[in-house]
């Protein structure tokens, strides 16, 4: 007959404790280590996709610009066809008309941008020369300011009795740099202007390809979601909202590009600045990006001020006062239409312009906002997402 085996009385009671409930802790472990690999697989797409996005951005920025300017005038295309005209002709019409407005806006500012063109070189060289000036002035005070340490390193040293050390000679090490070629200068910037034109014609095609489907995508997505009636509700409500969102901010900048490229031109007309009008119109249409744009403007019209006017000060007080308007305008009316638009807080929208700056350049600066608009009305809808949507919002 076996013996039935006994407890070891040396064991304490409250270790057969911690064995007996020792298995009940592996479930615990378990989550723990799905939620890391959760984590991780999460974060290896996130770098995935900011790979992808930084590869494609050909593709990805003339496909926003597209469905951008597609929502800008689907408005249009609408009022048409309430008046009996075909969608596709309504979509021609709008698209023929931006074309000729562009073309007409260009055709009437031709002699004052060549004339700005033809005094760039010029103004380059007087620029240089100033600032060669300055150079020369600020090399003089360092001299002076060299000579007389020394004299007093000299005094200082003659007073303690210690003898000067006499100076060695330092060894100046020249390094050629690779000398300008004005031919491979024209050769990169033909190449640059033939893919931009080429992106604006992928942009316009699209932009009238989507003119001319009207809701047929909408529908679609509805139909993706699934069966369930509340998915579509909440998928209708989400592109309804994207729609409005879009519409109306892109609007809000039409009106603040408007409003600077007026007031530019009433400041430089008052100050008598030559080709004021299209200096106004490159500063509205630059401050379509922001910050960079603004900048840009501001130098620009400041050569051009130094160009007419032949005074460093002169041309610095003109640069900032486009400057000033332009960030006035930006800060007041863009940021607290932005604000009434999208309901998103200030450094949110920092965060992004930093973001997408990072990942597009000019680009990114100009999708920024509207890519930003929309993840925060997709995530307002979806239950998953609420998190991103508090933090974008107000």
């Amino acid at each position: 007959m076996a013996a039935i085996p006994t407890p070891d009385p040396a064991t304490p009671a409250g270790d057969h404790a911690a064995v007996d409930t020792e298995p009940s802790a592996l479930p615990s472990i378990v989550r723990v280590s799905e939620t890391g690999r959760d984590l991780a697989l999460v974060i290896l797409a996130t770098i995935a996709v900011v790979f992808a996005l930084k590869l494609a951005q050909s593709f990805f920025v003339s496909l926003l610009l597209g469905i951008l300017f597609a929502y800008t005038l689907n408005r249009l295309v609408v009022w048409l066809e309430l008046i009996r005209i075909p969608r596709v002709v309504g979509a021609s019409i709008v698209m023929m008309g931006v074309v000729c407005a562009l073309a007409l806006g260009a055709y009437s500012l031709r002699e004052q941008a060549q004339t700005i063109l033809d005094q760039v070189p010029e103004a380059v060289s007087k620029l240089s020369a100033a600032i060669a000036r300055l150079r020369q002035g600020e090399v003089s005070t360092m001299q002076k300011m060299q000579t007389a340490a020394s004299e007093i390193e000299k005094a200082t040293s003659q007073a303690t009795g210690l003898a000067v050390r006499p100076k060695q000679m330092a060894t100046r090490v020249v390094i050629d740099s690779p000398t300008f070629k004005l031919g491979n200068f024209l050769w990169a910037s033909s190449v640059g202007a033939a893919g931009m034109i080429g992106q604006a014609v992928m942009v316009l095609f699209l932009t009238f390809f989507l003119l001319v489907s009207g809701d047929t995508y909408k529908r679609k997505l509805v139909r993706i979601t699934g069966p369930s009636l509340s998915k579509k509700k909440i998928t209708v409500h989400m592109l309804d909202d994207i729609n409005d969102s879009i519409q109306r901010y892109m609007f809000m900048l039409l009106a603040t590009n408007v409003l600077v490229g007026l007031l530019t031109w009433i400041a430089l007309r008052w100050i008598g600045l030559e080709n004021a009008g299209a200096w106004a119109v490159a500063a509205g249409l630059l401050h379509v990006i922001p910050y960079f744009g603004s900048v840009v403007t501001a130098t620009a019209i400041g050569m051009a001020a130094f160009m007419q006017f032949d005074d460093l000060s002169t041309a610095l007080l003109i640069a900032g006062a486009s400057l000033v308007i332009a960030t006035l305008v930006g800060y007041f009316v863009t940021t607290w239409m932005t604000g009434r638009i999208a309901k998103m807080n200030t450094a949110a929208v920092f965060v992004a312009l930093l973001f997408w700056a990072w990942l597009w350049g000019v680009w990114g600066l100009l999708l920024s906002i509207p890519i930003t608009v929309i993840a925060k009305v997709v995530a307002q809808h979806v239950e998953e997402l609420e998190p991103v949507a508090e933090l974008l919002g107000e």
